[in-house]
Formats: C-alpha cells, sequence, structure tokens
C-alpha cells in the first residue's frame, strides 16, 4: 500500500496540472472531426446549407462586433435624411455606402453573414461538383459573395446590377491573387533528390536531427557505401548516431556488397 498510494497522487496531480485549454481545444477539435465526418456522407443540398448557415452565423457574429466597435447602434445611420425624397440617385448611393460601412451591429451582421454565407456556400458546391478546390472554385465563390453583398448593402451607385458585378469582380480578383499567393507560399521546399535514401535512413533509425550533417558534409546517397566512421565524425555526429548509421549501412543489401575501406 505504501507504493500504490504516491503512484496514485502523482497520477491525480498530472491530470490536475494538465493544462485546461490544451483540454478544451482537443475537446473542439474532436467535435469538428466528427461534425466534418457526419457532413461529408450528406447529400450536397444538405451539406451546402448547413456549411452556409454555419458560416453566415460566423459572420454575423464577427459583423456585429465590428458594429459595436465602429458603428454604436447604427440607428441613425439606418434613417433616411429628412429631404432624400428630393435627393439625387448618386446622392442616395453615396448614403447607402455610407450606412453599408458605417452601420451599427445589426447592419454589420447582415453584410458579414451575406459575405461569409455566401462564399462558403458556393465554395461547397464548386468543390462537391468539380471535385477540386482550387483558384477557379475560390475565384467564383468570391464573385457570388461580391455580388450578393453589394446588392444586400446597397453599396455603389445607383444601378444595383452594375454595382453587384463590379463588386463581385472586385472580389474575384482580390480572392484570386490572395489564393494563388497562399499556395505560393504554401508549397513545401522541393525534396533534394540527391538525400532521398540518406533522408530514408535516418528517419528508420531516428536520427533525422542529423540529416544536416550530411548536407553540409556532402555526404549523398551516392556516398552512403563508403561512408567510414571518420567520415560520420568529420561531419559532428556523435559516437551513438555513428554506430547506429553504419551498422544500419552494413546490414543493408544494397550497400553491403559496395562498401570500402575500414569502418
Amino acid at each position: 500500500m505504501a507504493v500504490e498510494v504516491p503512484t496514485k497522487a502523482g497520477g491525480l496531480m498530472g491530470n490536475s496540472q494538465q493544462n485546461p485549454v490544451a483540454l478544451v481545444q482537443a475537446k473542439l477539435k474532436e467535435v469538428e472531426l466528427k461534425f466534418k465526418g457526419w457532413l461529408a456522407k450528406q447529400s450536397l443540398p444538405v451539406e451546402a446549407a448547413v456549411v452556409t448557415v454555419t458560416s453566415a452565423a460566423q459572420g454575423a457574429a464577427i459583423g456585429a462586433f465590428v458594429g459595436t466597435l465602429t458603428g454604436g447602434d447604427g440607428s441613425s445611420l439606418l434613417m433616411p435624411p429628412p429631404n432624400a425624397a428630393s435627393l439625387s440617385p448618386d446622392a442616395m448611393a453615396s448614403l447607402k455606402q455610407a450606412q453599408a460601412l458605417a452601420g451599427g451591429p445589426f447592419v454589420q451582421a447582415r453584410n458579414f453573414a451575406v459575405m461569409t454565407g455566401a462564399n462558403a456556400g458556393i465554395s461547397c458546391v464548386m468543390k462537391r461538383l468539380r471535385g477540386k478546390d482550387d483558384v477557379q472554385t475560390s475565384m467564383a465563390a468570391a464573385f457570388g459573395s461580391g455580388a450578393l453583398f453589394s446588392l444586400v448593402s446597397g453599396m455603389g451607385g445607383p444601378n444595383p446590377a452594375a454595382n453587384a458585378l463590379t463588386s463581385g469582380l472586385f472580389f474575384a480578383l482580390v480572392q484570386g491573387g490572395i489564393f494563388q499567393l497562399g499556395q505560393k507560399f504554401s508549397q513545401p521546399p522541393a525534396e533534394d533528390l540527391n538525400y532521398v535514401k540518406t533522408r530514408s535512413m535516418l528517419n528508420n533509425l531516428g536520427l533525422q536531427n542529423y540529416e544536416k550533417n550530411f548536407k553540409r558534409g556532402l555526404l549523398t546517397d551516392t556516398t552512403l557505401p563508403l561512408i567510414t566512421d571518420s567520415a560520420l565524425r568529420d561531419v559532428k555526429i556523435p559516437p551513438g548516431p555513428r554506430l547506429l548509421i553504419l551498422e544500419h549501412i552494413e546490414r543493408e543489401p544494397e550497400f553491403k556488397n559496395r562498401r570500402k575501406g575500414p569502418r
């Protein structure tokens, strides 16, 4: 009993010391994965509707927060001036644009909900129909969200159709540029073909941290059958890893018959 009590106490202490934020994040991730798994099994209309509604809700929350910070309650902006009937179409368009940009929580919640919901819904449909998520899908979704945002918010000139087309094209071009930049910078570096076998060997041995040592000494795949202890010592690899590497090379049939020189 004297041995079991500390063990149990240590286990309890270990559990109590776990980061609660990490636990919540892990739980949310688990729920998200289950939700995505369920959603992937649904028909296209159901998936598109769920994605649109959830994204619109998220956008509305963000918009309401932004509107609270920038526009107060927005009641004064939603009310047209007394002489609104005498205003020119261009003046009314400017008024609507000001309302769209500086509206309160409800106005911004509506605008953000339309943008995010339309973008997510169109993107979902495009990806299911085309089977891929590329720049065309991204631009189509952005065009739809931009056009709907223009129609709902009233931004632009007095011609709603022209405004929707212009806004949609602008959104599409911006989104396409962002997508291309993201693709460019997110691509992993090209694999060095001179170190494919070397990398595989080090990964199998759990010594991947020493790949840079091999590259520093120009010890490529071609030189693997020729590697000696002194060569590994020259590139600052410690004795233990050196023994593992040499023993691995000695056992590999591909290298065994080509070994030259002493270990």
